[in-house]
């Protein structure tokens, strides 16, 4: 082993790391590697940004555009909520319909966006069901998931790694060239969630807001005496924000009074106010107040006829993800008070607003229905509970379909690069203002283009520095007794497994150049490996870690345990599926020359 592979390989599995921790963004985790292969002099500065020059970053982006385009004219809400509506209430014709329907409009769209789309109304569908939403969820995000496998544009990954075997002197993927296999993943895995699957979904019931939060923990009634010195002061500004509690309502002679900048507090008047457990007797401290004992709040309590409370879904557009509130100014640009957060099973109530939100993050909010229902125009948030009507546009809802199924056919048959076909289509959805310019910038997911185009370098400092080529051959060493069959195998394990803390474009990103490279020593058919590397990153279903699924973690309730039940079977059904399949699609020995 070279001091430049030992070098390469240290900064992947440092890049592993820092993925696996999210504790960084995975935008700045790849220019940090980028910097760090052309400081050491491994690529120069053209490698390093070449995969930024990528057309599949035009398509991706394009794709992004159309796709806000579809939400803003409402196509995608109507559609969710139609389906939905047909299926009744019945578990089973439910979860038919629902993943067949996901499935195939992923087949076309990114599965983050329609598992997005699609969970407001699979909630209410649920509740109306009289069925937990955790029996709905999980098999929505799966099926998104599995859909992305049938189309060339289903899943940026496949657009990443259609892009990487043309640099590598492969002709690149076609639109449907993936098809056949992609419908045999999704029945599968369809019959294994109707047949299997469903057996093991847990059943979180579903309880108040406010018990779902543990609030009444944190919560208490302040009743202001005379001469106390809260009187006079402002809501937003109190003596009681210094000892870190926040006045969530003010009730004043029998009238819930909505909470602003300019409400002052009169004595007479009752707060309820949220804070941390063990700090509430420090409201003792304050003179001419008293604490109204043996107080059980109910939702009812943060709710009247202007106010209410309601879930906020934080979507990977969010402008939010990686700020906090405070941050962001979040009380004072949407009117509305954040009383909890809830990520991964744990509800973050003390500091709130300084907590670095995530995509998946679920906020428990208050303030006037107003201002709740405003959030639905917001691309990064996606108001959970009842559904109602969506807001449709039918002249630009019809004009965004025609165009993006023009950009696929045309773009299908030959007629004009994908890029310029999808590029054109997203252009004219601005032209046409079924999108306008700024929303159409709000809808591309920025960090995603620029770990695909990063990582692409990265595929290239691997095969620079022969850093592939010696992995290829320690995996060719290790499996060659048992076969070609073997060898691919274990690349397909391989990506499985990291996909778990990578990203699946990144992982597949990772392992194409030395499975590429194994095929190549072995004399095997290197787009065979190459679409075998595809399709594993997108049949790993063992951690939520897979956006779509962080997406639906939280409203569904779910715990870590719960995916590893219900995906690990899953996984391996698809594996044995793919790799028994998939010599009849693509040979797996060489074309002889």
């Amino acid at each position: 082993m070279t001091l430049s592979i030992a070098f390469v390989l240290a900064l992947l599995v440092l890049a592993i790391a820092l993925f696996a921790t999210e504790r960084i963004s995975v935008d700045i985790i790849t220019f940090l590697l980028l910097i760090a292969l052309v400081t050491s002099g491994v690529l120069v500065p053209q490698e390093a940004f070449e995969g930024f020059s990528n057309d599949i970053i035009i398509i991706l982006g394009a794709i992004f555009v159309i796709s806000g385009a579809l939400q803003e004219t409402g196509v995608l809400d109507l559609l969710g909520a139609r389906i939905l509506k047909l299926a009744g209430t019945s578990q089973n014709n439910l979860l038919l319909l629902l993943m067949s329907s996901t499935a195939g409009v992923s087949a076309l769209m990114n599965n983050t966006t329609v598992t997005a789309m699609f969970l407001p109304p699979t909630i209410g569908v649920a509740r109306r069901a009289k069925l937990n939403a955790s029996r709905l969820l999980m098999p929505l995000a799966f099926a998104s998931i599995l859909g992305g496998t049938c189309t060339l544009i289903g899943t940026s990954t496949n657009v990443a790694v259609s892009g990487y075997i043309k640099k590598a002197g492969m002709p690149e993927l076609g639109m449907f060239e993936i098809t056949p296999i992609g419908l045999i993943i999704v029945v599968v895995g369809m019959a294994y969630m109707m047949l299997i699957g469903k057996r093991l979904l847990p059943e979180h019931k579903e309880a108040s807001l406010t018990a779902d939060y543990a609030m009444r923990e944190y919560m208490s009634e302040i009743i202001v005496l005379p001469k106390s010195p809260l009187v006079g002061q402002t809501g937003f500004d109190s003596d009681l924000n210094v000892l870190e509690f926040r006045i969530l309502k003010i009730t004043r002679e029998g009238r819930d009074l909505v909470l602003g900048p300019d409400l002052k507090i009169a004595q007479g008047d009752t707060l309820l106010v949220e804070g941390k457990a063990d700090t509430l007797m420090k409201v003792k401290k304050i003179e001419g107040i008293e604490i109204k004992p043996e107080f059980a709040l109910r939702d009812l309590d943060l709710q009247n006829a202007q106010t209410r409370i309601a879930e906020v879904l934080l979507t990977p557009q969010s402008d939010l993800h990686g700020r906090t509130l405070k941050d962001a100014n979040f009380r004072q640009y949407y009117g509305l008070t954040a009383l909890a957060i809830y990520r991964h099973g744990q509800s973050l109530r003390e500091g709130v607003g300084d907590t670095i939100l995530r995509a998946g993050d679920l906020l428990l909010v208050q303030g006037e229905s107003d201002r709740i229902e405003g959030l639905r125009s917001h691309s990064g948030m996606s108001l959970l509970g009842e559904v109602k009507e969506p807001l449709y546009h039918p002249r630009k809802g019809l004009l965004t379909i025609c165009l993006f199924g023009a950009a696929v056919l045309i773009g299908a048959v030959g007629w004009m690069p994908l890029s310029v076909a999808f590029l054109s289509a997203a252009v004219l959805t601005i032209l046409m203002r079924c999108i306008s310019v700024e929303r159409a910038y709000e809808f591309v997911d920025w960090r995603l283009l620029v770990l695909i185009g990063g990582m692409t370098a990265f595929g290239t400092a691997m095969e620079k520095t022969g850093a592939a080529s010696y992995l290829a051959t320690l995996v060719v060493q290790w499996c060659e007794p048992f076969g070609i069959m073997a060898i691919l195998g274990g690349f397909f394990v391989l990506t499985i497994l990291l996909t778990q803390p990578m990203s699946n474009a990144a992982a597949a990103l990772v392992v194409l150049p030395v499975a590429i490279n194994a095929a190549h020593q072995l004399g095997a058919n290197e787009r065979t490996f190459a679409i075998a590397i595809m399709l594993a990153a997108s049949v790993s279903f063992i951690t939520p870690f897979e956006p779509s699924c962080i997406l639906v973690y939280g409203p569904g309730k779910y715990r870590f345990i719960d995916f590893v039940k219900v995906g690990s079977g899953l996984t391996m059904a698809l594996t044995v599926a793919v790799l028994l399949l998939l010599p009849h699609f693509w040979p797996l020995k060489a074309a002889a020359h």
